[in-house]
């Protein structure tokens, strides 16, 4: 409706899990969508918590594009490939995973990302036809 990508802020896999389905309903509905789905940091990952799960597989079916970057330097980066992706003229859903440990490790900055012209926006032929009385 405001003809610019959602934005959704997850918590690991069930977090992710538990939208799964409005996330399938926007996917068919061609709503843009941008996903941000924390995940443990990476130094965490080797103990297999209860809630670790593999999200990049959880994401995949109902994501046109995914992307893991365990690195802070591309967070700013793989964000705005994120939205970019999100802006699609057809309109899709995005999903970039962040581990934890990419909020406070130094170095979130590589070079400059300039933002891409904004798409035309889908608009699907009408297959309704009018018909005068």
């Amino acid at each position: 409706m405001a003809d610019r990508p959602a934005a959704t802020l997850l918590h690991l896999g069930p977090g992710l899990a538990n939208g799964l389905a409005n996330l399938h309903n926007a996917r068919r509905a061609r709503c843009r969508s941008s996903n941000i789905v924390g995940d443990h940091a990476t130094h965490h990952l080797q103990y297999d918590a209860p809630l670790t799960s593999d999200i990049e597989s959880l994401a995949r079916p109902m994501s046109a594009w995914v992307r893991n970057h365990p690195e802070a330097r591309m967070v700013g980066a793989d964000a705005a490939e994120a939205i970019d992706a999100a802006r699609s003229p057809k309109g899709q859903i995005a999903t970039l995973i962040l581990p934890a440990d990419t909020a406070w490790t130094e170095g979130g900055v590589v070079g400059t990302v300039a933002p891409m012209p904004r798409p035309r926006r889908f608009r699907p032929k009408s297959s309704v036809r009018s018909f005068r009385a």
